[in-house]
């Protein structure tokens, strides 16, 4: 499956961005998704994951209460609702998907994610 990801841009401290995730597979439906991050000279970093029919979600910490992840199977596409975003959360995101299995995987780990998009800059100014 091939992932675009869009909707990133430069916006100020407490403002809002939509990131969207178009998936190019019929059976998007059978694909967890996830987003992950990487700021300049760090390491990629587990932001949110959404269960491939959408009714479990799983957040990071840091973006827990402010981020809300929500997938449209139809559309076959993902979404990344970022409110009151703030400067730590410039990164370049990227969207990710694992095909379900029903099996255990670690949710958070990068390595458990078979597809991945080509990023998009999110800069948050102060």
């Amino acid at each position: 499956v091939q992932l675009q990801a869009s909707g990133g841009g430069l916006v100020q401290a407490g403002g809002s961005l939509r990131l969207s995730c178009a998936a190019s597979a019929r059976t998007f439906s059978s694909y967890d998704m996830a987003w992950f991050r990487q700021a300049p000279g760090k390491e990629r970093e587990f932001v949110a994951r959404i269960t491939w029919r959408g009714g479990s979600t799983y957040y990071a910490d840091s973006v827990k209460g402010r981020f809300t992840m929500s997938r449209d199977n139809a559309k076959n596409t993902g979404h990344l609702q970022m409110n009151s975003l703030k400067p730590e959360d410039t990164a370049v995101y990227y969207c990710a998907a694992r095909r379900f299995s029903g099996s255990y995987y670690d949710t958070s780990d990068h390595t458990s994610y078979d597809y991945w998009g080509q990023g998009t800059l999110v800069t948050v100014s102060s």
